[in-house]
């Protein structure tokens, strides 16, 4: 999980993809900064409405974040995008989620990785895009 970055350093990281600093972008990026896990853009903008920011504009730069490569877009489940940071130094490269059957909450499993056997066996395929893991939290057991 990312630490509650300052509206300065927000700002830089967005004006490094060669976007424009907004307002609203900056808010954009740090609803999802100090989100735990991935976010959909319905959770988004309901937090972003409370200072004016429309569900159409929070979607564009959700977007437009995720094509220059600040955040990341996963299917999860639901038919409904969610979206997270890439840290930094970190490639697109998805990381592993967990989703509860039941309750439906997602957790990141940023630790998990492949094994190289796993890899190679992937590599038949093709290039694996994201990773998800079914079953039931702890919280629900």
């Amino acid at each position: 999980m990312t630490l509650k970055s300052s509206d300065q350093e927000v700002r830089m990281i967005i004006r490094s993809v060669g976007l424009r600093a907004t307002p609203a972008r900056v808010a954009t990026l740090q609803v999802v900064r100090d989100t735990p896990a991935p976010v959909t853009h319905a959770d988004v903008a309901a937090k972003l409405c409370a200072i004016g920011v429309d569900k159409a504009t929070a979607f564009r730069n959700l977007n437009d974040m995720t094509e220059r490569g600040l955040l990341r877009r996963a299917e999860l489940g639901g038919n409904v995008y969610r979206f997270e940071e890439i840290g930094a130094g970190e490639k697109n490269a998805p990381h592993p989620h967990f989703v509860c059957v039941e309750c439906g909450s997602i957790s990141c499993l940023e630790d998990a990785k492949l094994t190289a056997d796993s890899q190679r066996s992937s590599e038949q395929f093709g290039e694996v895009n994201e990773i998800l893991l079914r079953g039931t939290c702890k919280n629900c057991k």
